[in-house]
């Protein structure tokens, strides 16, 4: 008798329990946005200050105990460690502040990025079959991108409810996956 099945039959489990957590996260997350969305970004505005605070510490400690670097590459290690710890404090005091102004500074960066999308593919027209399509896409991208920088506040909140959507309908997709995958 092969010892092969129990071993599938574990790395079966194991996909399956995988699949099973990562949707029930995204869906509990995706229904947290769409409840919440303001308290849902708050608490993502902590993840981030979080983040920053623990990035700095690592940062200052890299510029400060490191034997190896040299004298600018430290105290731009420490410098930079300074930055990341004041702003994640900043952000936790005022963490609807530093959540509107997020949203804000995605809406501007998604807007702009879009106008240079559509940009690039009116460049790339000369090597492109579908002309007729790229020019489409190329307006489309820019006039999205030009309406999203004249209300980045709006668009940002539009692309957190299109998030909430997306994460909700992939994590039931995902706990579906994870009830009917079969074998390897």
């Amino acid at each position: 008798m092969s010892t092969d099945i129990p071993v599938e039959k574990a790395a079966v489990n194991g996909i399956r329990t995988a699949l099973g957590l990562s949707g029930a996260i995204a869906l509990i997350v995706g229904i947290l946005i769409l409840v919440w969305p303001g308290r849902t970004a708050i608490v993502v505005t902590a993840i981030i200050a979080v983040y920053a605070v623990i990035g700095g510490l690592v940062y200052a400690g890299l510029g400060i105990f490191s034997k190896s670097m040299g004298g600018w590459s430290r105290v731009g290690h420490i410098a930079l460690g300074v930055l990341y710890v004041v702003a994640g404090i900043i952000a936790f005091f005022n963490l609807g502040m530093t959540a509107a102004w997020l949203a804000l500074f995605l809406g501007v960066l998604v807007g702009i990025m879009w106008i240079v999308e559509g940009v690039v593919a009116l460049t790339t027209l000369g090597g492109s079959a579908p002309k007729g399509w790229t020019i489409f896409f190329a307006i489309i991208s820019i006039i999205a991108g030009i309406v999203l920088l004249f209300s980045p506040l709006w668009g940002a909140l539009v692309l957190w409810w299109l998030l909430g959507i997306s994460l909700v309908v992939l994590g039931i997709i995902q706990i579906v996956r994870a009830f009917s995958f079969k074998s390897l």
